[in-house]
Protein backbone atom coordinates (compact mmCIF):
# COMPACT_ATOMS: atom_id res chain seq x y z
CA UNK A 1 0.00 0.00 0.00
CA UNK A 2 1.67 3.62 -0.94
CA UNK A 3 -0.18 6.76 -0.31
CA UNK A 4 -0.24 9.48 -3.15
CA UNK A 5 -1.91 13.05 -3.09
CA UNK A 6 -3.89 11.87 0.48
CA UNK A 7 -5.49 8.63 -0.79
CA UNK A 8 -4.50 5.39 -0.08
CA UNK A 9 -3.60 3.37 -3.11
CA UNK A 10 -2.98 -0.60 -2.88
CA UNK A 11 0.16 -1.65 -4.98
CA UNK A 12 -0.37 -3.89 -8.24
CA UNK A 13 0.30 -6.79 -6.95
CA UNK A 14 -1.79 -6.42 -3.64
CA UNK A 15 -4.77 -5.37 -6.48
CA UNK A 16 -4.04 -8.63 -8.55
CA UNK A 17 -4.67 -11.06 -5.11
CA UNK A 18 -7.70 -8.52 -3.75
CA UNK A 19 -9.37 -8.63 -7.05
CA UNK A 20 -9.33 -12.53 -7.33
CA UNK A 21 -10.22 -12.94 -3.71
CA UNK A 22 -12.98 -10.23 -3.96
CA UNK A 23 -14.32 -12.43 -7.39
CA UNK A 24 -14.32 -9.25 -9.42
CA UNK A 25 -12.73 -8.61 -12.68
CA UNK A 26 -10.51 -5.82 -14.14
CA UNK A 27 -12.53 -5.98 -17.65
CA UNK A 28 -15.81 -5.01 -18.51
CA UNK A 29 -16.35 -3.03 -14.96
CA UNK A 30 -18.57 -0.31 -15.65
CA UNK A 31 -20.15 2.35 -13.65
CA UNK A 32 -23.59 2.33 -11.81
CA UNK A 33 -26.52 3.86 -13.23
CA UNK A 34 -28.89 5.93 -11.15
CA UNK A 35 -32.14 4.76 -9.92
CA UNK A 36 -35.26 6.17 -11.27
CA UNK A 37 -36.84 6.72 -8.02
CA UNK A 38 -36.22 6.88 -4.31
CA UNK A 39 -39.02 6.07 -2.03
CA UNK A 40 -41.56 5.91 -4.74
CA UNK A 41 -40.73 9.47 -6.07
CA UNK A 42 -38.88 10.47 -9.18
CA UNK A 43 -35.57 11.03 -9.33
CA UNK A 44 -34.88 12.86 -11.84
CA UNK A 45 -31.29 14.65 -10.55
CA UNK A 46 -29.31 14.73 -7.66
CA UNK A 47 -28.67 18.28 -7.16
CA UNK A 48 -31.00 19.02 -4.90
CA UNK A 49 -29.63 16.71 -2.75
CA UNK A 50 -25.56 17.58 -3.44
CA UNK A 51 -27.10 21.23 -2.44
CA UNK A 52 -27.16 20.90 0.68
CA UNK A 53 -24.58 18.23 1.26
CA UNK A 54 -21.30 19.35 -0.62
CA UNK A 55 -20.92 23.12 1.44
CA UNK A 56 -20.26 20.74 4.08
CA UNK A 57 -17.09 19.11 2.12
CA UNK A 58 -13.91 20.52 2.35
CA UNK A 59 -10.52 20.50 0.72
CA UNK A 60 -7.57 20.40 2.72
CA UNK A 61 -3.70 21.27 1.78
CA UNK A 62 -1.08 20.80 4.24
CA UNK A 63 2.26 21.17 4.69
CA UNK A 64 4.68 19.18 6.50
CA UNK A 65 8.13 18.52 8.11
CA UNK A 66 9.49 14.99 8.37
CA UNK A 67 13.18 14.35 9.67
CA UNK A 68 15.13 12.38 7.37
CA UNK A 69 18.44 10.46 8.65
CA UNK A 70 21.06 9.38 6.27
CA UNK A 71 20.94 5.39 6.15
CA UNK A 72 24.96 5.91 6.61
CA UNK A 73 24.78 6.93 9.56
CA UNK A 74 22.96 3.81 11.07
CA UNK A 75 25.55 1.90 9.38
CA UNK A 76 27.65 0.14 12.15
CA UNK A 77 31.36 0.34 9.82
CA UNK A 78 30.75 3.95 9.96
CA UNK A 79 29.95 4.65 13.45
CA UNK A 80 32.52 2.48 14.28
CA UNK A 81 34.92 5.04 13.11
CA UNK A 82 32.93 7.87 13.07
CA UNK A 83 30.36 7.25 15.93
CA UNK A 84 27.24 8.05 16.12
CA UNK A 85 27.11 11.87 15.32
CA UNK A 86 22.91 12.00 14.27
CA UNK A 87 23.15 14.42 11.71
CA UNK A 88 19.40 14.78 10.58
CA UNK A 89 17.71 16.70 8.24
CA UNK A 90 14.19 18.50 7.48
CA UNK A 91 12.13 17.43 4.41
CA UNK A 92 9.40 19.26 3.34
CA UNK A 93 6.10 17.46 2.77
CA UNK A 94 2.77 18.70 0.94
CA UNK A 95 -0.50 16.55 0.66
CA UNK A 96 -3.90 17.50 -0.55
CA UNK A 97 -7.33 15.88 0.82
CA UNK A 98 -10.44 16.35 1.52
CA UNK A 99 -12.62 16.63 4.84
CA UNK A 100 -16.46 17.16 6.07
CA UNK A 101 -17.59 19.25 8.48
CA UNK A 102 -19.38 17.59 11.52
CA UNK A 103 -20.14 20.47 14.12
CA UNK A 104 -20.53 23.97 13.04
CA UNK A 105 -21.09 25.39 16.01
CA UNK A 106 -17.33 24.04 17.35
CA UNK A 107 -16.26 24.19 13.59
CA UNK A 108 -14.71 20.38 13.56
CA UNK A 109 -13.77 18.66 10.46
CA UNK A 110 -13.43 14.96 9.60
CA UNK A 111 -10.43 13.42 8.10
CA UNK A 112 -8.47 10.98 7.23
CA UNK A 113 -5.43 10.59 9.46
CA UNK A 114 -2.99 10.60 6.92
CA UNK A 115 -4.13 13.51 5.12
CA UNK A 116 -2.95 15.58 8.12
CA UNK A 117 -0.17 13.26 9.61
CA UNK A 118 3.42 15.22 10.37
CA UNK A 119 1.71 18.55 9.03
CA UNK A 120 2.97 22.33 10.67
CA UNK A 121 0.33 23.95 8.67
CA UNK A 122 -3.21 22.82 7.91
CA UNK A 123 -5.12 25.26 5.23
CA UNK A 124 -8.96 24.72 4.73
CA UNK A 125 -10.84 25.54 1.62
CA UNK A 126 -14.59 26.02 2.19
CA UNK A 127 -17.03 25.25 -0.82
CA UNK A 128 -18.04 29.34 -0.71
CA UNK A 129 -13.37 30.06 -1.71
CA UNK A 130 -13.14 30.80 2.00
CA UNK A 131 -9.51 29.87 3.14
CA UNK A 132 -8.89 28.82 6.53
CA UNK A 133 -6.16 27.72 9.07
CA UNK A 134 -7.11 24.72 10.95
CA UNK A 135 -5.70 22.96 14.47
CA UNK A 136 -5.08 19.40 15.07
CA UNK A 137 -8.08 17.88 17.84
CA UNK A 138 -6.80 14.43 17.68
CA UNK A 139 -5.91 11.78 15.44
CA UNK A 140 -6.03 8.22 15.71
CA UNK A 141 -3.67 6.17 13.41
CA UNK A 142 -5.38 2.80 13.86
CA UNK A 143 -8.29 3.95 12.10
CA UNK A 144 -6.81 6.85 9.56
CA UNK A 145 -9.50 8.81 11.91
CA UNK A 146 -8.40 12.75 12.86
CA UNK A 147 -10.77 15.73 13.88
CA UNK A 148 -9.23 19.26 13.18
CA UNK A 149 -11.14 22.31 13.67
CA UNK A 150 -11.19 25.97 11.94
CA UNK A 151 -12.85 29.22 13.49
CA UNK A 152 -16.68 28.06 13.43
CA UNK A 153 -18.26 31.14 11.12
CA UNK A 154 -20.86 30.36 8.89
CA UNK A 155 -19.96 26.62 8.69
CA UNK A 156 -22.61 24.15 6.91
CA UNK A 157 -22.94 20.76 9.02
CA UNK A 158 -23.85 17.40 6.82
CA UNK A 159 -26.60 15.33 9.02
CA UNK A 160 -25.01 11.82 10.14
CA UNK A 161 -26.70 9.00 8.67
CA UNK A 162 -26.34 4.88 9.80
CA UNK A 163 -24.07 3.06 8.26
CA UNK A 164 -25.20 0.01 9.90
CA UNK A 165 -28.35 -0.06 7.54
CA UNK A 166 -26.69 0.03 4.54
CA UNK A 167 -27.28 -2.71 2.14
CA UNK A 168 -24.78 -4.09 -0.86
CA UNK A 169 -26.49 -2.09 -3.83
CA UNK A 170 -27.38 0.92 -2.19
CA UNK A 171 -26.73 4.00 -3.90
CA UNK A 172 -23.64 6.56 -2.77
CA UNK A 173 -22.64 9.58 -3.50
CA UNK A 174 -18.48 10.12 -2.69
CA UNK A 175 -17.69 14.20 -2.77
CA UNK A 176 -14.08 15.11 -2.39
CA UNK A 177 -11.17 17.24 -3.66
CA UNK A 178 -9.74 14.44 -6.62
CA UNK A 179 -6.18 15.45 -7.91
CA UNK A 180 -6.59 18.84 -5.66
CA UNK A 181 -8.86 19.63 -8.81
CA UNK A 182 -11.43 21.08 -6.46
CA UNK A 183 -14.77 19.39 -5.21
CA UNK A 184 -15.95 16.62 -7.44
CA UNK A 185 -19.10 14.63 -7.21
CA UNK A 186 -19.37 10.93 -8.07
CA UNK A 187 -21.67 7.98 -7.86
CA UNK A 188 -21.73 4.22 -7.27
CA UNK A 189 -23.03 1.31 -5.43
CA UNK A 190 -22.26 -0.65 -2.15
CA UNK A 191 -20.27 -3.05 -3.08
CA UNK A 192 -19.60 -5.21 0.12
CA UNK A 193 -19.72 -4.10 3.32
CA UNK A 194 -17.62 -5.67 6.73
CA UNK A 195 -14.22 -5.50 4.24
CA UNK A 196 -11.81 -6.65 6.76
CA UNK A 197 -8.02 -8.03 6.47
CA UNK A 198 -6.50 -5.59 3.55
CA UNK A 199 -4.14 -4.49 5.52
CA UNK A 200 -4.44 -1.05 5.08
CA UNK A 201 -5.36 -0.18 8.64
CA UNK A 202 -4.97 -1.81 11.91
CA UNK A 203 -8.51 -2.05 12.36
CA UNK A 204 -10.86 -2.59 9.17
CA UNK A 205 -14.68 -2.83 8.66
CA UNK A 206 -15.20 -1.05 5.11
CA UNK A 207 -17.46 -0.18 2.75
CA UNK A 208 -16.39 -1.35 -0.42
CA UNK A 209 -18.01 0.62 -3.43
CA UNK A 210 -17.82 1.41 -7.24
CA UNK A 211 -18.04 5.06 -6.75
CA UNK A 212 -15.11 7.11 -8.18
CA UNK A 213 -12.59 7.81 -4.95
CA UNK A 214 -9.42 8.77 -6.39
CA UNK A 215 -6.21 10.69 -5.37
CA UNK A 216 -7.37 13.58 -3.46
CA UNK A 217 -10.58 12.13 -2.03
CA UNK A 218 -9.13 10.84 1.06
CA UNK A 219 -11.50 12.34 4.41
CA UNK A 220 -14.25 13.07 1.71
CA UNK A 221 -17.69 12.10 1.77
CA UNK A 222 -19.30 9.34 0.77
CA UNK A 223 -23.56 10.17 1.49
CA UNK A 224 -26.66 8.49 1.33
CA UNK A 225 -29.18 9.44 -1.92
CA UNK A 226 -30.46 11.52 1.33
CA UNK A 227 -27.27 13.03 1.87
CA UNK A 228 -26.82 11.69 5.24
CA UNK A 229 -23.22 10.95 5.68
CA UNK A 230 -22.79 6.97 5.81
CA UNK A 231 -18.77 6.71 5.23
CA UNK A 232 -15.27 8.59 5.01
CA UNK A 233 -13.69 7.89 2.03
CA UNK A 234 -10.29 6.30 2.84
CA UNK A 235 -8.56 3.98 0.12
CA UNK A 236 -8.91 2.94 -3.51
CA UNK A 237 -7.42 -0.37 -5.51
CA UNK A 238 -4.57 0.59 -7.07
CA UNK A 239 -4.68 0.03 -10.99
CA UNK A 240 -2.56 -2.98 -13.02
CA UNK A 241 0.83 -1.75 -13.73
CA UNK A 242 1.03 0.50 -10.16
CA UNK A 243 -1.05 3.14 -12.02
CA UNK A 244 -3.17 5.42 -9.30
CA UNK A 245 -6.64 5.56 -11.42
CA UNK A 246 -9.42 4.20 -10.30
CA UNK A 247 -10.89 0.99 -11.04
CA UNK A 248 -14.22 0.83 -9.47
CA UNK A 249 -12.65 -0.92 -6.21
CA UNK A 250 -13.30 1.85 -3.38
CA UNK A 251 -13.25 1.86 0.51
CA UNK A 252 -14.28 4.03 3.03
CA UNK A 253 -14.29 3.61 6.93
CA UNK A 254 -18.15 3.43 7.84
CA UNK A 255 -19.82 6.28 9.57
CA UNK A 256 -20.89 4.33 12.97
CA UNK A 257 -17.35 3.67 13.26
CA UNK A 258 -15.97 7.14 13.19
CA UNK A 259 -19.09 8.55 15.64
CA UNK A 260 -16.85 6.99 18.24
CA UNK A 261 -13.77 7.60 17.38
CA UNK A 262 -14.69 11.40 16.51
CA UNK A 263 -16.08 11.84 20.42
CA UNK A 264 -13.33 10.10 21.99
CA UNK A 265 -10.59 12.11 20.14
CA UNK A 266 -13.02 15.31 21.03
CA UNK A 267 -13.13 14.45 24.42
CA UNK A 268 -9.24 13.10 24.93
CA UNK A 269 -7.61 13.96 21.74
CA UNK A 270 -6.93 10.15 21.36
CA UNK A 271 -7.98 6.89 21.54
CA UNK A 272 -7.53 4.72 24.84
CA UNK A 273 -7.90 0.96 24.10
CA UNK A 274 -8.71 -1.40 25.89
CA UNK A 275 -8.50 -5.38 25.91
CA UNK A 276 -10.09 -8.72 27.24
CA UNK A 277 -7.16 -10.46 27.24
CA UNK A 278 -8.19 -13.31 25.00
CA UNK A 279 -6.44 -14.68 21.48
CA UNK A 280 -7.86 -16.59 19.01
CA UNK A 281 -7.12 -18.42 15.64
CA UNK A 282 -9.74 -18.36 13.02
CA UNK A 283 -12.01 -21.23 12.16
CA UNK A 284 -11.65 -23.37 9.09
CA UNK A 285 -13.17 -26.65 7.88
CA UNK A 286 -10.82 -29.25 9.22
CA UNK A 287 -11.52 -27.66 12.98
CA UNK A 288 -15.40 -27.19 12.14
CA UNK A 289 -15.41 -30.73 11.90
CA UNK A 290 -13.15 -32.01 14.98
CA UNK A 291 -15.62 -29.86 16.91
CA UNK A 292 -18.79 -31.25 15.25
CA UNK A 293 -19.93 -27.65 14.52
CA UNK A 294 -21.93 -26.95 11.13
CA UNK A 295 -20.83 -23.77 11.01
CA UNK A 296 -17.47 -22.67 9.38
CA UNK A 297 -17.58 -19.17 11.10
CA UNK A 298 -16.29 -18.53 14.78
CA UNK A 299 -12.84 -18.10 15.98
CA UNK A 300 -11.15 -20.70 18.46
CA UNK A 301 -9.89 -19.11 21.75
CA UNK A 302 -5.93 -20.05 21.67
CA UNK A 303 -5.03 -17.80 24.86
CA UNK A 304 -6.03 -16.60 27.93
CA UNK A 305 -4.42 -13.28 29.73
CA UNK A 306 -3.82 -14.00 33.57
CA UNK A 307 -5.31 -11.75 35.25
CA UNK A 308 -7.79 -10.30 32.53
CA UNK A 309 -11.68 -9.84 31.84
CA UNK A 310 -11.65 -13.21 29.78
CA UNK A 311 -10.04 -15.37 32.58
CA UNK A 312 -12.34 -13.74 35.18
CA UNK A 313 -15.30 -13.92 32.97
CA UNK A 314 -14.23 -17.98 33.01
CA UNK A 315 -13.29 -18.23 28.88
CA UNK A 316 -11.10 -21.17 28.41
CA UNK A 317 -8.81 -22.26 25.62
CA UNK A 318 -10.95 -24.24 23.13
CA UNK A 319 -14.04 -22.29 23.37
CA UNK A 320 -15.37 -21.49 20.46
CA UNK A 321 -16.49 -17.59 20.09
CA UNK A 322 -19.73 -17.16 17.72
CA UNK A 323 -20.61 -13.73 18.35
CA UNK A 324 -19.83 -10.37 19.73
CA UNK A 325 -22.69 -8.15 20.85
CA UNK A 326 -24.97 -10.04 18.75
CA UNK A 327 -22.64 -9.46 15.88
CA UNK A 328 -21.63 -12.92 14.00
CA UNK A 329 -17.76 -13.52 14.51
CA UNK A 330 -16.56 -14.47 10.97
CA UNK A 331 -13.19 -14.84 11.79
CA UNK A 332 -10.28 -14.07 14.50
CA UNK A 333 -9.88 -10.63 13.27
CA UNK A 334 -13.64 -9.69 13.93
CA UNK A 335 -12.69 -9.94 17.23
CA UNK A 336 -9.56 -7.86 17.45
CA UNK A 337 -12.04 -5.12 15.36
CA UNK A 338 -15.29 -5.36 17.73
CA UNK A 339 -12.95 -5.58 20.80
CA UNK A 340 -10.83 -2.88 19.75
CA UNK A 341 -13.11 -0.05 18.98
CA UNK A 342 -15.15 -0.54 22.19
CA UNK A 343 -14.03 2.56 24.57
CA UNK A 344 -12.57 1.36 27.96
CA UNK A 345 -15.20 -0.16 30.71
CA UNK A 346 -18.02 -0.83 28.07
CA UNK A 347 -19.61 -3.55 28.26
CA UNK A 348 -19.04 -6.84 25.77
CA UNK A 349 -21.88 -9.82 25.72
CA UNK A 350 -19.81 -13.00 24.11
CA UNK A 351 -21.53 -16.28 22.56
CA UNK A 352 -19.45 -19.19 22.58
CA UNK A 353 -19.64 -22.89 22.37
CA UNK A 354 -18.00 -25.24 24.13
CA UNK A 355 -18.46 -28.78 24.80
CA UNK A 356 -21.11 -28.24 22.29
CA UNK A 357 -23.18 -26.14 24.46
CA UNK A 358 -23.97 -22.55 23.57
CA UNK A 359 -22.93 -20.58 26.32
CA UNK A 360 -23.18 -16.67 27.46
CA UNK A 361 -20.30 -14.69 29.14
CA UNK A 362 -20.42 -10.36 30.10
CA UNK A 363 -17.16 -9.12 30.06
CA UNK A 364 -15.93 -5.65 30.78
CA UNK A 365 -13.21 -3.99 28.62
CA UNK A 366 -10.32 -2.81 30.32
CA UNK A 367 -7.15 -0.96 29.84
CA UNK A 368 -3.62 -3.13 28.14
CA UNK A 369 -1.08 -3.67 31.03
CA UNK A 370 1.89 -3.38 29.49
CA UNK A 371 4.90 -4.37 31.19
CA UNK A 372 7.98 -2.82 30.71
CA UNK A 373 11.48 -1.43 32.36
CA UNK A 374 14.24 0.85 31.44
CA UNK A 375 16.73 -0.22 29.08
CA UNK A 376 19.33 -0.03 31.89
CA UNK A 377 18.07 -3.19 33.00
CA UNK A 378 18.96 -4.80 29.80
CA UNK A 379 21.81 -2.94 29.39
CA UNK A 380 23.68 0.11 30.28
CA UNK A 381 23.70 1.60 26.68
CA UNK A 382 19.87 1.33 26.92
CA UNK A 383 19.63 3.48 29.73
CA UNK A 384 17.09 5.85 29.52
CA UNK A 385 14.83 3.99 27.20
CA UNK A 386 11.51 2.08 28.47
CA UNK A 387 10.86 -0.54 26.69
CA UNK A 388 7.54 -2.67 26.62
CA UNK A 389 6.43 -5.98 25.66
CA UNK A 390 3.26 -5.64 23.69
CA UNK A 391 0.93 -8.19 22.72
CA UNK A 392 -0.75 -7.29 19.73
CA UNK A 393 -2.34 -9.11 16.53
CA UNK A 394 -1.74 -5.99 14.64
CA UNK A 395 -2.03 -7.17 10.80
CA UNK A 396 0.39 -5.00 9.45
CA UNK A 397 3.12 -6.29 11.56
CA UNK A 398 2.31 -9.83 11.40
CA UNK A 399 3.18 -10.54 14.76
CA UNK A 400 1.53 -11.29 18.37
CA UNK A 401 4.39 -10.22 20.98
CA UNK A 402 7.11 -7.54 20.09
CA UNK A 403 9.31 -4.89 21.77
CA UNK A 404 9.29 -1.60 21.26
CA UNK A 405 10.73 1.63 22.60
CA UNK A 406 7.84 3.59 24.51
CA UNK A 407 9.97 6.40 25.41
CA UNK A 408 13.41 7.98 25.50
CA UNK A 409 14.54 10.64 27.90
CA UNK A 410 16.32 13.30 26.03
CA UNK A 411 20.03 13.48 27.07
CA UNK A 412 20.23 9.94 27.95
CA UNK A 413 22.70 7.20 27.28
CA UNK A 414 19.79 5.26 24.65
CA UNK A 415 19.07 8.58 23.67
CA UNK A 416 22.76 9.54 22.30
CA UNK A 417 23.09 6.34 21.28
CA UNK A 418 20.45 6.89 18.28
CA UNK A 419 17.23 4.45 19.94
CA UNK A 420 14.47 6.38 19.08
CA UNK A 421 10.08 6.12 20.90
CA UNK A 422 8.56 3.31 18.41
CA UNK A 423 11.30 1.61 17.85
CA UNK A 424 10.86 -1.96 17.19
CA UNK A 425 13.05 -4.15 18.79
CA UNK A 426 13.69 -7.28 16.58
CA UNK A 427 17.00 -8.70 17.86
CA UNK A 428 19.77 -7.83 20.30
CA UNK A 429 23.63 -9.46 19.03
CA UNK A 430 22.04 -11.11 16.21
CA UNK A 431 19.15 -12.97 18.70
CA UNK A 432 15.84 -12.69 18.14
CA UNK A 433 13.60 -11.34 20.91
CA UNK A 434 10.30 -10.61 21.38
CA UNK A 435 9.81 -9.97 25.12
CA UNK A 436 11.99 -8.47 27.89
CA UNK A 437 13.45 -11.91 29.71
CA UNK A 438 14.79 -12.77 25.44
CA UNK A 439 16.64 -9.35 25.94
CA UNK A 440 17.92 -9.82 29.10
CA UNK A 441 19.42 -13.10 28.13
CA UNK A 442 20.71 -11.98 24.51
CA UNK A 443 22.57 -8.69 26.30
CA UNK A 444 24.01 -10.66 29.08
CA UNK A 445 27.42 -10.40 29.85
CA UNK A 446 28.11 -8.12 26.32
CA UNK A 447 29.70 -4.92 26.52
CA UNK A 448 28.60 -3.91 23.49
CA UNK A 449 25.39 -4.10 21.68
CA UNK A 450 24.08 -4.75 17.73
CA UNK A 451 20.42 -4.01 17.62
CA UNK A 452 18.19 -4.90 14.72
CA UNK A 453 15.45 -2.15 14.70
CA UNK A 454 12.45 -1.67 12.82
CA UNK A 455 11.45 2.31 12.81
CA UNK A 456 9.01 3.16 10.60
CA UNK A 457 9.19 0.98 6.89
CA UNK A 458 13.05 0.93 7.37
CA UNK A 459 14.51 -2.22 9.23
CA UNK A 460 18.63 -0.56 10.46
CA UNK A 461 21.47 -2.23 12.50
CA UNK A 462 22.75 0.09 15.25
CA UNK A 463 25.96 -0.55 16.98
CA UNK A 464 25.68 0.82 20.74
CA UNK A 465 29.55 0.84 22.29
Amino acid sequence: MVRSGGTRTLPAFAALALAFLLGLSFSGMGRSALPAAVDGQPLPSLAPMLERATPAVVNISTRGQLTVRSPLFDDPFFQHFFGNPGVERKAETQSLGSGVIVDADNGYILTNNHVIEDAVQIRVTLRDGRELDAEVIGRDPDTDIAVIKVPPKKLTVIELGDSDALRVGDFVVAIGNPFGLGQTVTSGIVSALGRSGLGIESYEDFIQTDASINPGNSGGALVDLKGRLVGVNTAILGAEGGGQGNIGIGFAIPINLVRDIMQQLIENGEVKRGRLGVEAQDLNADLAQAFDLESRQGAIVTRVEQGSPAQRGGLQIGDVILRVNGRKVRSSLDIRNLVGLMRLGQKVEIEFLRGGKLRLVRLTVEEPRVPSLDGGEIHVRLAGARIGSIRDDDIRRGVSEYLQVLEVEQDSIAWFSGVRPDDILIAINQRRVSNLEQAKAAAARSRSLLLTLRRGDRMLQLLLQ
